[in-house]
């Protein structure tokens, strides 16, 4: 659905999506099931697979959010799938960069600060650094108008982007290009000079910025800021080709995986892992209520965790057009990856993408992204028979938190 209309939205206002029992139960069989790197044997470690699903964030359609930009929808229902996805597989990576993959969830149990303060990140409001509402304005920056369906490659670059103003995460997204992995664009921009001596002892040594990056000298040894590689792919050309199936299947299994943002032409999943032939994957489209934090500053989370086994297709099923992503936190995570990627996928015939050493000398120099100097968005808001002269600034143009 590609309308911005209001009337249109309107209809998914009220519509609360009511969870249906998914498909059948887990078979009983002796496969094993992986999930964003990590193995689970079906006949006998099924609650234990189930609470490994459930303990990732499951952000959904939501709906009585303030307006994006002052005037537009108050609900993502019916466009907001990819955008929640890509929310889905950041939130993974903050998971991993500050409590490890192998951190469970549990209903009702107190749960460190930082799950809470990676939760508020999330939040539907406009000074969350990665709510729907910044997404959805800086997707404009990439073509796409507020209430326009996004596909996999403008999730990403959407994150990388407001990734930049995110100093606590403080990672370094990498958006891969035609295809290709360079390590050396990789190593340039993860790779960082530490703070100097003098920074107060309560700060981590790896919230580090881009600003920092020229301060300091050479005889500081590099620090690593924890990266987001995202590797947007087609696979073919109206569907999946199934010479790719068995590398697709293998980046689930990589301990850096983060799964895959896809699905089908305009109907977003993520998926975090497999069983056989057929993929798992968290769906978004369900509707509910707008949840903001409480007076003691905590999130009621029980509506982010999705209790019911999750749904499954069929790999064959998938539209070509996907993005997997991955997360290292530190430069031996990274390296380990690429020993994975030369074994399991360069051995293919027809490779899923390339890694390469060095930066290919016919594409543009690689500069690191770095914040830009202004702090708005840019002019998404505005209405096409509004002029630019008419707007104050300082209340048409959103700022984003920092």
């Amino acid at each position: 659905m590609q309308s911005t209309g209001s009337s249109v939205l309107s209809k998914y206002e009220n519509q609360i999506t009511i969870f249906t029992e998914y498909l059948e139960e887990y078979p009983n069989t002796d496969e094993l099931v992986w999930i964003l790197g990590k193995q689970h044997l079906l006949k006998t470690e099924k609650s234990k697979l189930l609470s490994d699903i459930s303990a990732r964030l499951w952000f959904t359609y939501r709906r009585k959010f303030s307006p994006i930009g002052g005037t537009g929808p108050s609900s993502d229902a019916g466009w907001g799938c990819m955008l929640r996805c890509g929310q889905m597989m950041l939130a993974q990576a903050l998971i991993c960069r500050h409590l490890g993959r192998d951190w469970s969830w549990e209903k009702q149990k107190e749960q460190p600060k930082e799950y809470q303060r990676i939760l508020q990140c999330f939040l539907d409001r406009k000074d969350c650094c990665y709510s729907i509402h910044q997404m959805a304005q800086m997707g404009v920056g990439e073509g796409k108008s507020i209430g326009e369906w996004f596909g996999p490659n403008t999730v990403a670059q959407v994150l990388k982007k407001l990734a930049l103003f995110d100093e606590w995460n403080s990672l370094a997204v990498y958006v891969s290009m035609d295809n290709t992995v360079v390590i050396e664009d990789i190593k340039k921009m993860c790779r960082v000079l530490p703070l100097s001596a003098d920074t107060p002892g309560d700060r981590p040594p790896d919230s580090l910025t881009a600003s920092n990056q020229s301060k300091g000298t050479s005889a500081y040894c590099p620090a690593w800021k924890p990266l987001l590689l995202i590797v947007p792919l087609r696979l073919g050309i109206n569907q999946i080709n199934p010479v790719y199936v068995d590398a697709f299947k293998e980046c689930f299994k990589m301990p850096q995986s983060l799964g895959a943002l896809g699905g089908k032409p305009n109907n977003a999943y993520y998926f975090i892992g497999f069983l056989g032939d057929e993929l798992i994957f968290l769906d978004p489209h369900t509707t509910q209520t707008f949840v903001d934090t409480e007076e003691n500053g905590t999130v009621n989370d029980q509506t982010f965790h999705c209790l019911q086994s999750p749904q499954r297709m069929n790999i064959l099923n998938l539209d070509p057009s996907v993005a997997l992503g991955f997360f290292c936190k530190e430069e031996k995570d990274f390296d380990n990856w690429c020993s994975l990627v030369q074994k399991e996928i360069l051995k293919e015939n027809l490779r899923m993408f390339e890694l390469v050493q060095k930066h290919p000398s016919h594409w543009p120099p690689f500069i690191p992204p770095a914040k830009p100097e202004v702090t708005t968005t840019g002019a998404e808001f505005i209405d096409s028979n509004e002029q630019l002269e008419e707007l104050d600034l300082e209340e048409d143009f959103e700022i984003l938190s920092v």
